[in-house]
């Protein structure tokens, strides 16, 4: 079992509840997640690829529950991390991820539909409103 670690960082200013998200260049939209590594706490994990995916600072966490239900042979770990000023609407964020990319992100709305979204990001926003 593959165990991932999903960040839900929400904009501060309330209602409607919006989710830090963002365009992967080559795989459309996309919430922030990543592995957890051995021994390693889910809700630092999650804290650590907020900060390596999108550049925001986790000032504290919430764990808010895990699922099996988003991915085959994964279990999703999500928490709510509160985040450090300043907020800003959209920005980019250049990863290292698998060679690196350049994230562009803004603030979805949970309120939002996601038809063009990958399933397991459908599953787990779905996830995320259920929690909240």
């Amino acid at each position: 079992m593959i165990h991932k670690a999903c960040p839900v960082a929400l904009h501060p200013d309330g209602w409607p509840p919006r989710i830090a998200a963002f365009k992967h260049p080559q795989a459309g939209f996309q919430l922030v997640k990543g592995n957890i590594e051995p021994n390693e706490n889910p809700d630092r994990a999650a804290a650590r690829e907020l900060f390596e995916e999108s550049g925001l600072e986790t000032r504290a966490t919430l764990p808010l529950g895990q699922s099996k239900d988003i991915a085959t042979d994964q279990t999703w770990h999500f928490t709510l991390c509160r985040i450090a000023p300043p907020i800003r609407e959209q920005w980019q964020h250049f990863t290292k991820d698998d060679g690196g990319h350049l994230f562009k992100f803004h603030w979805h709305s949970l309120e939002d539909e996601t038809p063009d979204w990958h399933p397991h990001y459908q599953a787990a926003i779905n996830w995320i409103k259920a929690a909240l």
